[in-house]
């Protein structure tokens, strides 16, 4: 028979316990109002790498150009569906980088956030750029999220 030791059966314990989040918020006023997060703490689980999505049609293939909250819900939307792949959803993206074509945009891009996430937000980064690859998209977000705990 074999002898386990404390560590051990204490290693096996945590990996038996689910954990109660696997992601803490670290707020403070003004990112609460902007729908980010100063950043977010992890413990365990699987780091997905998502590639800068833009969407300049929906889900039926209507375009959406020159409609900024269509093309930012579609590309939450589409960010979604390969964290899903991935075995998780939207809320667990932790770190986002979004670049925007016009910098009046930038208080819409939060109150869509804030309609999304709710108020735990993911450390976030908003670029004003000329223009991207895709000349009739007005928005592009790239980031990663981390999918279960321990």
């Amino acid at each position: 028979m074999s002898r386990i030791t404390a560590a051990a059966m204490l290693g096996l314990l945590a990996l038996a316990t689910p954990a109660a989040d696997a992601r803490e918020y670290i707020k403070d006023a003004r990112p609460q109002e902007r729908a980010y997060s100063l950043g977010v703490v992890t413990e365990g689980g699987k780091i997905v790498w998502l590639a800068g999505q833009t969407a300049t049609v929906d889900d039926s293939g209507a375009s959406l150009a020159g409609n900024f909250d269509g093309q930012a819900r579609q590309v939450f939307r589409l960010l979604g569906r390969t964290i899903e792949r991935a075995g998780g959803k939207l809320g667990d993206m932790v770190q986002m980088t979004v670049f925007i074509t016009d910098a009046r945009n930038g208080d819409r891009l939060t109150q869509i956030r804030r309609e999304i996430f709710g108020d735990n937000f993911a450390g976030s980064a908003l670029i004003t750029i000329s223009a991207l690859a895709n000349l009739a998209a007005q928005i592009e977000i790239q980031g990663f999220a981390v999918v279960g705990d321990r």
